[in-house]
C-alpha cells in the first residue's frame, strides 16, 4: 500500500515545483528599446552598492535554490516628478547561494556551476546591466521598463516597483517577478533547448527581486 502512495506523492511534488512560476508574475519581455535620457536639470543619485542587491530563486522538480547577486555600479536621474533615467550593473562573479551552508562542498559546486558556461558564463560575461527606458503608472502601480542585458543578449522587461525619498536617500524596490532565462540563452537543463530531460529539467523561470538604495550626489 505504501508504494502507490509514494508514487502519487512524487508526481504531486513534481507538478507543484514545476508550477512554481505561478507564484510570481513573469515580467513583460520585448525587444530592446532606446534608453531614457534625463533632462540636464535632473538630480543624480548614486547607487549605494553596500545596501543594494538582487535576490534570485530557481526551481527544479526536486526543490529550489536561492541567493544574491551584488550591484556593482549605478545611478538614477530624478526630477521633481520622479525617475527620468538610470542604469545599474551587477557582477555575475558575485553570485551566491544562500540555501546551502557556505562551508558545505555543495555550495561551492553549485556556485561554480552557475558561473560556468552552462549558465551565466561569468568569465566571458562578467557584467550584466539594466538600463531604464521608461517609467509609468498603470492601475495605480509604478511600472519600470528597462533593457536587461545578460550574456550576449538584451531584452526589455517591465516590472512593478515602489520608490520613496528620505532626505537625500532614495530607495527603489521591485516586487518579486520572474524572467524566462531561455530568452537570454541560459540553456542548461532547459526544456526550451533540450528534449528527453524527464524530471531532470530546471525551470526556465527565475524569480528576481531588486532592492536599490541611492544617495544624492552633491
Amino acid at each position: 500500500m505504501k508504494t502507490p502512495f509514494l508514487k502519487i506523492f512524487a508526481i504531486v511534488a513534481v507538478i507543484t515545483f514545476a508550477s512554481c512560476k505561478d507564484n510570481s508574475k513573469e515580467a513583460k519581455t520585448t525587444e530592446a528599446e532606446e534608453a531614457a535620457v534625463a533632462d540636464a536639470t535632473a538630480m543624480t543619485y548614486a547607487v549605494n552598492t553596500d545596501k543594494s542587491m538582487i535576490e534570485w530563486k530557481g526551481y527544479k522538480p526536486t526543490g529550489s535554490h536561492n541567493g544574491t547577486i551584488a550591484i556593482e555600479t549605478g545611478n538614477i536621474r530624478v526630477n521633481d516628478e520622479g525617475i527620468e533615467s538610470g542604469k545599474f550593473t551587477f557582477d555575475m562573479n558575485s553570485i551566491t547561494v544562500k540555501d546551502i551552508p557556505a562551508d558545505n562542498d555543495s555550495n561551492a559546486k553549485l556556485t561554480g556551476h552557475l558561473k560556468s558556461p552552462d549558465f551565466f558564463d561569468a568569465e566571458t560575461y562578467p557584467i550584466s546591466k539594466f538600463e531604464i527606458t521608461s517609467i509609468e503608472t498603470v492601475d495605480n502601480k509604478t511600472m519600470l521598463s528597462g533593457n536587461l542585458t545578460m550574456k550576449d543578449t538584451t531584452n526589455n522587461i517591465t516590472i512593478p516597483v515602489t520608490t520613496s525619498m528620505d532626505g537625500d536617500t532614495m530607495t527603489l524596490n521591485s516586487e518579486t517577478f520572474t524572467i524566462d532565462r531561455s530568452k537570454w540563452n541560459v540553456k542548461y537543463g532547459s526544456k526550451s533547448f533540450f528534449d528527453n530531460l524527464g524530471d531532470k529539467f530546471i525551470n526556465d523561470d527565475i524569480e528576481l527581486t531588486v532592492s536599490l538604495v541611492a544617495n544624492k550626489v552633491q
